[in-house]
């Protein structure tokens, strides 16, 4: 924030100036007003959130505040958006609550990009498929069919179909179809989903570890959750993407999140200068691979740090 000199509500610098409180509830009105105010020079940031842990709890309630939180920092001209695992079907909805209508939206971990056609917070936001990658899933399909018989598998088409093997209840599985394994391999996919319900995270982790996921992008999640997309492709690919397209320069990035599929969205913000900021729930390693941590998604981390800008 910048101020003219001599401007008469504030004291000279490094001065105090002692007033009664309703004068001085006038003083903290105007400074706020300036934080929002869009002739008031301040530098655009690139914010991007993920979505579960992040301004989702558990049971898909919102983070505390964080509605306002993002209100403000678009007030103050900063661009807000998501950056999640979810798919596109999984994250509409998502925005529609946010009041959120961002330029783009990443999904399913960077493998697919959404921009904005037209429409407002009123209607049904329109956007397309702007930007996907896809590979060859029947490598990878096999190698852990192998290893896990009884886990359940799901693809997300080029197309943004989805395909599925069985049913699991934290599936959002609006307009997917349920098919024989054989199936989810049948043509190119922008990403490939493995829930074991027997399994843990670390379960997951070992196996990973073990057999090895040569030529495509792996996460593993909370639960013994897998999440493939194709080689070289995480949040942090689609996010270079979209900084390019916004002109943003890389040092003016903010990220927030709380899973392993952040720490690449983590890794890419740090180098360039910008802030990395994990949720306090988060596992050990992805705070580590943070510049910063914020509170838990239960305490409000996300509006704590939009508040501040």
């Amino acid at each position: 924030m910048t101020h003219e000199a001599g401007q008469p509500h504030l004291p000279p610098t490094g001065s105090v100036k002692v007033v009664r409180p309703t004068k001085a509830a006038k003083l903290v009105e105007r400074i706020a007003d300036e934080t929002e105010d869009p002739t008031v020079a301040t530098e655009r940031l690139l914010i991007a959130l993920d979505v579960d842990g992040t301004v989702l709890l558990e049971d898909e309630t919102l983070s505390p505040g964080v509605v306002d939180a993002i209100a403000h920092a678009h007030r103050a001209g900063h661009e807000v958006m998501l950056a999640t695992g979810r798919s596109w079907e999984g994250t509409r909805g998502i925005l529609r609550v946010l009041q959120l209508a961002p330029e783009y939206v990443v999904c399913s971990n960077g493998a697919v990009i959404m921009k904005r056609l037209e429409g407002d917070l009123a209607e049904e936001l329109a956007y397309e498929r702007f930007h996907v990658e896809t590979f060859d899933p029947a490598e990878v399909l096999q190698l852990l069919r192998e290893h896990l018989p009884e886990a359940h598998y799901m693809v997300e088409l080029a197309d943004g179909r989805r395909l599925y093997t069985d049913e699991m209840d934290d599936w959002n599985l609006v307009h997917a179809e349920r098919v024989e394994f054989a199936r989810l391999s049948a043509q190119p996919v922008c990403r490939v989903v493995v829930v074991s319900p027997d399994d843990t995270d670390a379960d997951f982790v070992e196996l990973v570890g073990r057999i090895g996921l040569n030529k495509v992008s792996y996460a593993v999640g909370w639960s013994a959750w897998l999440d493939i997309a194709p080689q070289g492709v995480d949040k942090s690919t689609a996010l270079e993407r979209v900084r390019t397209w916004l002109g943003v320069d890389p040092e003016h990035v903010l990220v927030m999140g709380d899973g392993r599929n952040d720490v690449g969205m983590f890794r890419w913000a740090r180098e360039h200068g910008g802030r990395a900021i994990a949720m306090a729930q988060g596992p050990e390693e992805v705070l580590r691979e943070a510049s910063e941590t914020t509170s838990s998604v239960h305490a409000g981390g996300v509006a704590e740090i939009l508040r501040d800008l």
